[in-house]
């Protein structure tokens, strides 16, 4: 695979269409969810052999013949809870002589639903672990909701968060990638916007017409579609995109992991970003058992940010303890929390719009010209902010290495086909080890590699978190050693497109090429990551534009998984087939 080094990656193809059968099996969620309603009406705990019984009705075959799974059964439990939500959640409210008073109903509620106790593939390598309903309830309590708030939630789920924004009378905008998750949604909530993008590029993706006055989320903490594996930049994609797409003045709300603070290394360069545009007005620690029922014990963490207005100016740093809150075991001691320490959210910005439509009599036109100037910074702004990309506030630094003495294999060359594949010429400080094991013909370990110079940029975390192991980072290094130097030689174009024609230095059109770099490593090696390393060394470098050729226009995923494990914007890869 080569990559030309002057290059935003462009690759060929456009996500799969949704699967025809999502439709149906939500149909059979939504049959399964309605049957348990009455259960959870007269206040019955709901044991493994009631759902099963709904489950197989709804669908009219047992989970042994695959119809359906457990996790498809917990989520028509958890459609059962929104549905009794939408019914009396309302009347709960008003009955509820106060916020702890209406966080038992809803504690009451959770209780009749069975524990989630067996997981499915999708659900474990994609961290699908819905809001626990007790937490959704302190989530909208710190979100403080209100009656026509635009409020988005990127990564839905089934709607225990959305439900109670619907309750206070938002208007809701609904994102969700999972295709049956989303067909609940449409059933659920046929009064919202509901789409299908990856959330954690959800500023980019997002029609621009929808600003959202508080955003809401739950993202996946450490995975990514189309990444293999745990993938750590995923918290910061998500909470960072959101934060771009939500309206000056507005809330976001987020339950991350427990480590999700400035504190952490990792996450330094992303709280930069935030304190840019919005500032971290409440966090506190949660206790994994909080989530236990739903299928996790991890501690996570409830943060809220609320984002400055146009012109509004950085607010004065306080003490990181008025901010960070130790860890709740309960979530009563979360409610306590919030209540106590996370301030009310801002007055609303005034909306142009809205002012626009009336008629302004003589007394109020200066009024509407500055409500409209301020739209219009506004505008701007937004669009600044959506410009900027996550590569563009990294730290970055040459990448540190030492020439290596070659010496001969001490095995002689007609023992053994195979050496192990070592770094010949150079050694890479602190880089990772390759995660398998990697080999080379015994001839060409026998040959002398040239000893490189070129230092690439990269950010510096890269190395640090073995993002590209010493073999891949290897490779980067020669690609740009190659890319650096020219052939020998001038050529100019010949009369036939395409052709080129041996030049002299001084002829009119003449032009030199840059060197090549044919990467022949086999399967295993990592080809796509280390060609994502080269367009990343080249992109930090201020050449921002690649073309990267594949044999098949299936392997966009593959493309897009490699670009984005190392920090990427999903939307940085253009299909092809989307230019005429």
């Amino acid at each position: 695979m080569n990559a030309h080094p002057h290059s935003v990656p462009l690759a060929c193809l456009s996500e799969a269409p949704a699967l025809p059968e999502a439709a149906g099996v939500a149909q059979n969620l939504m049959q399964a969810a309605n049957a348990l309603v009455p259960l959870f009406e007269a206040g019955k705990p709901i044991d493994a052999a009631a759902v099963r019984a709904v489950m197989e009705e709804a669908f009219g075959a047992s989970d042994t013949s695959g119809a359906w799974v457990w996790k498809d059964a917990y989520e028509a439990v958890e459609v059962a809870q929104i549905l009794m939500l939408a019914r009396y959640g309302a009347l709960m409210q008003r009955q509820a002589a106060s916020p702890q008073a209406f966080l038992t109903m809803i504690e009451r509620l959770a209780s009749l639903a069975p524990s989630h106790t067996r997981r499915s593939e999708d659900s474990v390598r994609l961290q699908q672990f819905s809001t626990p309903l007790p937490l959704a309830a302190i989530v909208a309590q710190a979100a403080g909701f209100r009656e026509g708030d635009l409020v988005l939630e990127p990564s839905a789920g089934t709607g225990m968060l959305a439900i109670f924004a619907r309750t206070a009378g938002a208007r809701l905008v609904l994102n969700e990638l999972a295709e049956t998750r989303r067909a609940l949604l449409e059933q659920l909530f046929p009064d919202a916007v509901v789409s299908d993008h990856d959330a954690a590029s959800i500023d980019d993706r997002l029609d621009r017409a929808i600003t959202p006055s508080v955003i809401v989320m739950n993202p996946p903490f450490s995975a990514a579609n189309h990444v293999e594996g745990r993938f750590r930049q995923a918290t910061s994609q998500h909470v960072l995109s959101a934060l771009a797409r939500l309206a000056p003045g507005g809330r976001l709300v987020i339950i991350t992991g427990e480590s999700f603070r400035p504190s952490t290394k990792s996450f330094q360069p992303t709280f930069q970003r935030i304190g840019q545009s919005a500032d971290v007005v409440f966090s506190a620690a949660i206790d994994g058992k909080v989530f236990a029922r739903h299928g996790t014990t991890i501690d996570t963490r409830l943060t809220v940010i609320d984002k400055r207005a146009a012109g509004e100016r950085e607010t004065a740093p306080v003490e990181i303890e008025a901010v960070y809150h130790p860890i709740c075991a309960t979530t009563g001691d979360l409610l306590s929390a919030v209540l106590t320490h996370c301030p009310a959210r801002r007055n609303p910005p005034p909306c142009p719009t809205s002012a626009a439509l009336s008629v302004p009599n003589r007394q109020s036109r200066t009024n509407l010209y500055a409500l409209r100037n301020a739209a219009r910074k506004e505008t701007r702004a937004r669009a600044e902010e959506r410009a900027r990309h996550p590569f563009d506030d990294v730290v970055t630094a040459p990448l540190d290495y030492l020439p290596k003495a070659w010496s001969v294999p001490g095995v002689a060359l007609q023992d053994t086909v195979y050496e192990t594949y070592n770094l010949q010429a150079m050694r890479i400080g602190g880089a990772a080890e390759h995660p398998t094991a990697l080999v080379q013909s015994a001839a060409m370990a026998s040959v002398p590699p040239p000893v490189p110079t070129y230092r690439p940029v990269l950010p510096k975390s890269l190395v640090a978190d073995g993002l590209l192991s010493a073999p891949q980072l290897e490779s980067v290094i020669y690609a740009g050693n190659a890319h650096e130097a020219h052939l020998k030689g001038w050529f100019k174009r010949g009369e036939i497109e395409g052709q080129l024609m041996a030049a002299a230095e001084g002829d009119e059109g003449a032009f030199r090429l840059r060197k090549g770099w044919f990467l022949g490593d086999g399967t295993g090696c990592g080809k796509g990551r280390q060609v994502a390393g080269i367009i990343l060394d080249n992109w930090l470098k201020g050449r921002r534009r690649a073309v990267w050729v594949s044999k098949s226009d299936k392997l966009i995923e593959d493309a897009r998984r490699d670009w984005m494990a190392l920090g990427g914007r999903e939307s940085d890869i253009v299909p092809l087939s989307k230019f005429r």
